[in-house]
């Protein structure tokens, strides 16, 4: 299927033209000062699931906090998550470490130069092993993701489903025997600079391309139509109550998380879930879980919080304590000041403010 789609497709005038493109156009981000492979994995790692923009300060300061493998592998995970927080999906960032922790105690600190070594590290996947290997050492290794998918599906107006595995396969192969041989650091940069600023999902500036001529999906007029990725599930909705509970000190209780699962190691102001207990069994449910007596005050606020999979619909209450004994090692009163130090996810950190 590869070979009949390249059958007419001129490779080195494409590469010629899209990278003409990009030295000429390329973003200056700072992770593109060098070709340091940490550097371009944390970078990678920062931006699933966000955007450029909001990347950038959180990897300058990450940078400035953990240089190297060496200081990200004997931080604290604790400063870890505060460095990262704001940024969400955690796992990334404890993935993160855990890997950098292999890299330092098995390769003496040097990221993996090698497919099967660095894509067994924990956290990279097949997207993340390809870019670090293409932009950090400049091997012809494809780096697809959501973007690049995009502009290959309209260049060679492909309409299988993107959402498939079976298709991401293909778009390997498909980059693979397109990818600049002489550049590929620089090709896969270009294509993902490509759909950043100009294929873009909705309205491409397909007038300002620089690969435009070569493009099926534009020469047809069906560029908006592609990719063609069918809808994932509908987002489950689960309701909880937020108590912010306050002892005699003007102190506030705070939880730890699991150490697995969703938001792992960070903390939180206790949550209950409405559909579970209800409004009404929230003290009792305190007393019973926590061994901590509260009066449950005021609703202060209502919030939304929305992950990939599903959102949390969170009533926000005031409450303070009966007794002021704290023996579960999950909680910990604490001032408004010490509270900083601490990392909480983007939903809790909204409710700072009622503090």
């Amino acid at each position: 299927m590869i070979t009949q789609i390249l059958k007419k497709f001129n490779s080195f005038g494409f590469q010629y033209d899209l990278l003409d493109w990009y030295y000429e156009n390329k973003r200056d981000l700072p992770w593109r000062q060098d070709q340091d492979p940490y550097k371009v994995w944390v970078s990678e790692i920062m931006l699933q699931q966000t955007k450029v923009d909001t990347v950038i300060p959180y990897f300058q300061k990450f940078m400035e906090k953990f240089p190297t493998v060496y200081e990200l592998a004997k931080a604290d995970e604790q400063e870890v998550l505060k460095t990262w927080e704001g940024l969400g999906y955690y796992s990334r960032a404890r993935n993160l470490q855990s890997a950098v922790k292999e890299v330092v105690e098995t390769y003496d600190g040097k990221v993996p130069d090698n497919p099967k070594e660095l894509g067994s590290l924990k956290g990279i996947g097949p997207y993340t092993k390809g870019a670090i290997l293409s932009i950090a050492y400049d091997q012809t290794e494809p780096a697809v993701d959501g973007n690049v998918m995009r502009v290959f599906s309209r260049v060679f107006k492909i309409e299988d489903d993107i959402a498939q595995l079976k298709t991401r396969k293909m778009f390997e192969e498909l980059v693979r025997e397109v990818i600049s041989k002489e550049d590929p650091s620089s090709f896969n940069q270009a294509i993902m600079d490509l759909g950043a600023t100009i294929c873009t999902p909705k309205s491409p500036a397909c007038l300002f391309c620089p690969v435009g001529e070569y493009c099926q999906a534009f020469a047809e007029g069906v560029q908006e139509e592609l990719p063609i990725k069918t809808k994932s599930k509908k987002q489950k909705t689960l309701s909880y109550m937020v108590l912010l509970v306050k002892n005699s000190k003007d102190e506030y209780l705070i939880e730890k998380r699991l150490n697995e699962g969703l938001l792992a190691n960070l903390w939180q102001f206790p949550m209950i879930s409405l559909k579970e207990v209800g409004l009404e069994g929230a003290a009792e449910w305190v007393q019973k879980e926590y061994g901590v007596s509260v009066q449950v005050k005021d609703k202060i606020d209502h919030l939304t919080h929305v992950f990939s999979h599903i959102k949390w619909d969170l009533s926000i209450y005031e409450a303070v304590t009966v007794n002021e004994k704290v023996e579960d090692s999950r909680l910990k009163f604490v001032s408004k000041e010490e509270i900083e130090e601490f990392p909480f996810p983007v939903s809790h950190q909204k409710m700072m403010k009622f503090l």
